[in-house]
């Protein structure tokens, strides 16, 4: 999987995070440490690109809901924890939906994982880049 940032000009500055390839127990822990980086600089509005992704596995998942976690503010979840970290994410779909990460341009076989797990329910999803960027 490629990471790449820009930023883009809102209301408020936005990252824009895009992914390319595949995101899955391999490489998850890459996009987790791309946005710690990105976060100790002072991003707080994250826009992940997913238009080139082509496949996310649950440790996958486990990274999308790390950087919302993070962008909250909030601990992340141990990472060795296997099943109780998975479950984790649960607990996020409670708090409503993210207001600090947004998701671009899935493609149908990611967005059908996003929808099985619900995420599609925790996680703005746009087909429009003026509009996800304008939306924070």
């Amino acid at each position: 999987m490629n990471i790449s940032v820009s930023q883009a000009q809102g209301k408020v500055p936005v990252t824009v995070v895009k992914l390319d390839g595949q995101l899955d127990g391999q490489n998850y822990q890459e996009l987790i440490t791309k946005a710690r980086e990105l976060y100790s600089t002072g991003v707080r509005d994250f826009l992940l690109d997913l238009s080139d992704l082509t496949y996310i596995s649950s440790a996958g998942l486990v990274a999308l809901h790390s950087v919302a976690l993070l962008a909250k503010g909030e601990e992340l979840p141990d990472f060795e924890g296997g099943w109780s970290t998975y479950r984790s994410m649960g607990r996020s779909s409670e708090a409503g939906m993210q207001k600090h990460v947004k998701l671009l341009n899935p493609r149908s076989e990611v967005m059908g994982v996003l929808d099985m797990v619900g995420f599609s329910n925790v996680f703005e999803i746009f087909t429009n880049d003026d509009e996800a960027v304008n939306s924070f």
